[in-house]
């Protein structure tokens, strides 16, 4: 089945990489981060390998990256609540990290360089008609072991 043009639309991604020792910057891809401004999709899949971190660092806490990891996928998945709701309070307010936040700003929050255990790659942009596919297929062949 082909895709025509009129149903592509383009999407932003960047790599989420573990970087054990960031004094000597050497990383492996723990996941992905996807953002598509015309489908209003922010997505983003994380695994983290732990034998391939502990080749970098025998001693890296593999367990503080995944949950490094499982915050950024949360602020990910926060629904975007419709603009007149952002600053109710009580059951329609959004609540955890990034709530009342757009997806596009969460995005660039995400993939804002940083020197930390975890950091995002840069940004990337492709298109693509089903976003949540794409990202499946990017963390299959970026991140995934081969």
């Amino acid at each position: 089945m082909t895709t025509s043009a009129s149903t592509l639309h383009t999407y932003e991604y960047a790599l989420l990489q573990a970087v054990p020792r960031p004094e000597r910057g050497e990383s492996v891809n723990v996941g992905v981060l996807l953002y598509c401004r015309g489908l209003d999709y922010l997505g983003g899949r994380t695994h983290v390998d732990a034998a391939r971190v502990r080749a970098l660092d025998p001693h890296a806490d593999t367990e503080a990256i995944a949950a490094l990891l499982d915050v950024a996928a949360a602020v990910c998945a926060v629904p975007e609540p419709p603009r007149s709701d952002r600053r109710t309070d009580g059951a329609l307010a959004a609540s955890g990290p990034g709530a009342g936040e757009d997806i596009g700003r969460r995005f660039r929050r995400l993939t804002a360089p940083r020197s930390t255990v975890v950091r995002p790659g840069p940004v990337h942009a492709g298109l693509t008609a089903d976003p949540a596919a794409e990202i499946d297929r990017l963390l299959k062949t970026l991140v995934l072991p081969l």
